[in-house]
């Protein structure tokens, strides 16, 4: 399964559209502007949130909590070594390896491939391709790559 994030330039806080493999539009991302770390809210078609991501300032390494339904369900976090950084989400069971700075990485659950993350270059925004198994929620495997792009992003 696949999924296409585009988010556009100059818009005030962060507004994208995701869309399915077909094109036709899947969800909808909204920030928070004027926050004390970075807020962002994935919402269903209707309107509906399904997750909400929340960076924790106070933190030690670049943490995001992903919620569903005002609860912690997972988090990800910047983890440090001499070598490459990666990312563990804690929740779901889940590493996150590759190369972050040209946004190439993939997503594994032990050595099962969940999702793997490219970036289109010289394209008007950001546009990422987010290729998925079908056995995970999307929306859980959206949330990571924008946590993770937003960690990017403070860098």
């Amino acid at each position: 399964m696949r999924l296409c994030l585009k988010q556009h330039l100059f818009t005030w806080g962060d507004r994208f559209t995701v869309y399915d493999e077909n094109g036709n539009d899947a969800y909808y991302v909204e920030g928070e502007v004027l926050t004390w770390g970075k807020k962002l809210h994935i919402l269903s078609l209707s309107g509906e949130e399904l997750l909400f991501i929340s960076q924790k300032v106070w933190s030690f390494r670049p943490r995001y909590e992903l919620l569903r339904s005002g609860q912690v369900t997972a988090c990800v976090e910047r983890q440090f070594s001499f070598l490459q950084s990666h990312y563990l989400v804690d929740g779901f069971g889940w590493d996150v390896e590759g190369d972050f700075f040209n946004h190439e990485y993939v997503i594994l659950a032990g050595t099962l491939q969940v999702a793997q993350v490219s970036k289109e270059w010289f394209t008007w925004g950001d546009t990422y391709t987010i290729d998925f198994i079908p056995t995970v929620r999307p929306e859980d495997v959206l949330a990571v790559v924008l946590a993770i792009d937003a960690c990017l992003a403070n860098n």
